[in-house]
């Protein structure tokens, strides 16, 4: 049988980033993603939901993360979802989904108070435009420009 594991999440970070590394120097970096669903309801009330999920990123994708995100900025985030089983300290056995990334994007926005184009202006961190030092191929960056004769329209 067949089977697809895919997902794409768009929303802003919970919490800074958390990087460590496994015993063999891969960097692995956690964080919190938050997405907002607004409709509105039968009496014609605005609503909103919020879903929070937690995210992993391996190896360079990791490090870059941790160097240009912090709590509130945007992200596109692509990968896949995994099922985490453990056996807490009271003995309990607990489990949970989490994406795993293997790709990710910089959004435009505000990403909060204080950064790009938000209130009081400017922020700690550059705005990259989605690349780094590593160049436009470093995993977890999009290809380079498209030059204007390969556009479509």
């Amino acid at each position: 049988m067949a089977s697809f594991n895919k997902i794409l999440l768009m929303g802003n970070l919970t919490r800074d980033p958390q990087l460590s590394y496994t015993p063999s120097q891969t960097a692995v970096v956690d964080f919190g993603l938050a997405t907002n669903r607004t409709w509105n309801d039968q009496s014609g009330q605005k609503r909103e939901e919020v879903c929070f999920v937690d995210c992993r990123a391996f190896g360079r994708m990791a490090e870059n993360i941790n160097k240009f995100f912090k709590k509130g900025r945007p992200i596109l985030v692509e990968g896949r979802l995994s099922f985490d089983q453990w056996t807490g300290q009271d003995g309990v056995k607990r489990s949970k989904h989490r994406v795993t990334v293997e790709n990710f994007t910089f959004m435009p926005g505000t990403g909060g108070p204080g950064g790009p184009g938000g209130p009081g202006g400017g922020s700690d961190q550059p705005d990259t435009g989605g690349y780094d030092e590593a160049g436009p191929s470093a995993p977890g960056r999009p290809g380079g420009p498209v030059p204007d004769e390969d556009i479509p329209f």
